[in-house]
């Protein structure tokens, strides 16, 4: 059931690693703002996805499996024709295409997890689901430098046009994006409302004005584990979007001393940038399999404490790197964070929500992944001009202070459900 993330993963790596760079060829300067596409997209499309799942059956699909294929083949689509964007507002509005769709097959992943998953199991399922993130994004994030190093296609570009080796690690992106799901698609069984007659005539009874007005006021509906939890992500997320808008610009300026998109140089230090996210996402596979022991041997909001913290002292530690081989380091501590991140906050929230509306639920608590977002993307290139001189470095060393204070505030969250397995 979580073999279809690793295709997705595929195309949220190459877009996590990638897209500063398409933007900065293609003469971008207000980075932060251009990726606010990705946030508002999730703020929109996940909850209402959450909501039509939980509401959808299909004889042959069933609930969640028709949303992971119309996202999968819209995605993979849109993998093929970013790299390929001639200006600038072209890719911007690939990336709104490519992010909603993303979205549109993600968010009933997380739901299948609880709808097929007794609660001893969940921990353990959710941190299958992150090794498979973590094998797909390791792979997608390598990609440039292999198409580069290992077959010699070309990394560099005339002004204004993308390198081959980000078009055709697109491209394998969105076969793979494509062909994982899928594999979960037609692999994967589940199981009809215990009572359908009841679940008919409430998709009868409500209409999809009624399930917009629903998400919206969800927010003020939430479980209070999931509020609590609610206040974790926010510091979390915000340190992680900080992370991927600015690791190419500060990698490349801070270590590498040069800002032409032009250059060796530049491309050399973009190319490390997916070996760096590689390493943290293999980092977050192998740590993923530790995380439900763990778990069990303290519990989950202490273990997620402990990620959270070595991550944002992973993202600050950067700042004092001169050796590029180093960064793989810091990288570390950001994979254990990741491992915990796309683990931990599912399995302690699943215990707290009601099986009829997981998808709901889920789709809701996408608010407080993507609100930190939003407003990262609007205020860190100000802060990055006017307060840090235009050094982006000190937005991961924000980023990281941020992620250190979220794992800080684990310890106000009440795990309701204290299985563990």
């Amino acid at each position: 059931m979580s073999f279809g993330f690793l295709g997705i993963q595929f195309g949220f790596a190459l877009q996590n690693a990638n897209v500063s760079r398409i933007f900065e060829t293609l003469g971008g300067t207000e980075i932060a703002l251009y990726w606010l596409a990705a946030p508002v997209t999730g703020l929109v499309v996940q909850p209402i996805i959450g909501y039509l799942s939980d509401r959808t059956w299909h004889p042959v699909l069933g609930r969640r499996r028709p949303f992971f294929l119309i996202g999968a083949i819209l995605a993979s689509a849109a993998l093929f024709v970013m790299p390929n964007a001639s200006v600038l507002w072209m890719a911007v509005g690939m990336l709104w295409i490519l992010d909603t769709s993303i979205n549109v097959s993600m968010e009933p992943f997380r739901a299948l997890v609880g709808d097929l998953l007794p609660s001893s199991q969940r921990t353990m399922g959710f941190a299958m689901q992150t090794f498979f993130i973590g094998i797909g994004a390791v792979v997608a994030s390598l990609l440039p430098y292999i198409f580069t190093n290992w077959i010699g296609v070309p990394n560099t570009a005339p002004e204004g046009m993308i390198p081959s080796s980000v078009k055709w690690s697109f491209y394998v992106g969105g076969v793979v994006f494509l062909s994982a799901v899928l594999w979960t698609v037609f692999k994967t069984k589940e199981y009809p409302p215990e009572d359908m007659e009841a679940f008919e005539a409430e998709k009868k009874n409500t209409s999809f004005s009624d399930g917009v007005r629903e998400t919206v006021m969800g927010i003020f509906n939430m479980p209070k584990t999931m509020l609590q939890l609610a206040v974790v992500q926010f510091f979390t997320w915000f340190a992680l979007f900080s992370m991927w808008i600015y690791t190419t610009k500060a990698l490349t300026s801070h270590v590498y001393g040069t800002s032409d998109t032009t250059s060796f140089l530049y491309n050399e230090g973009a190319d490390w940038v997916g070996v760096c996210f590689a390493v943290y996402n293999g980092v977050s596979a192998i740590f993923a399999l530790l995380l439900p022991y763990l778990a069990k041997a303290t519990s989950r909001k202490l273990t997620h404490l402990i990620c959270l913290v070595l991550g944002g002292l992973g993202l600050i530690s950067i700042y004092f790197i001169e050796n590029p081989m180093m960064l793989l380091v810091s990288m570390v501590g950001v994979g254990i964070a990741w491992a915990s991140i796309l683990s931990m906050p599912y399995a302690i929230l699943a215990g707290a929500l009601p099986a009829n509306r997981m998808g709901y639920f889920m789709g809701v608590f996408n608010f407080f992944i993507v609100i930190p977002q939003i407003i990262a993307g609007a205020i860190l290139g100000f802060m990055t001009d006017e307060l840090f001189g235009g050094e982006a470095i000190f937005a991961l060393v924000l980023g990281g202070c941020s992620m250190i204070l979220g794992g800080f505030l684990t310890l106000i969250v009440d795990d309701v459900d204290e299985q563990l397995a």
